[in-house]
């Protein structure tokens, strides 16, 4: 099932299977380390639309909601 980083529940794991967005964007992620195809674990989410903290790579980084609503996770049932 494909869904959003946003939508991802914390202590959930996924793989990442695509970023949307421009250049820009994907660059921006790929320095936080989210490429496809990478594990990712929610870690916490923050109401009202704040940062969605994520490990990867045995790394915590907050990715801010507008950036995690472009990045999908493919998440094993």
């Amino acid at each position: 099932m494909l869904i959003d980083l946003t939508q991802l529940k914390p202590g959930k794991t996924g793989t990442v299977a695509e970023i949307q967005g421009g250049q820009e964007m994907i660059r921006k992620a790929h320095v936080m380390g989210v490429r496809p195809g990478k594990k990712i674990k929610k870690v916490s989410s923050h109401f009202w639309r704040g940062p969605q903290t994520v490990l990867i790579d045995n790394l915590r980084v907050a990715i801010g909601y507008g950036i995690a609503q472009r990045i999908f996770v493919e998440v094993e049932r």
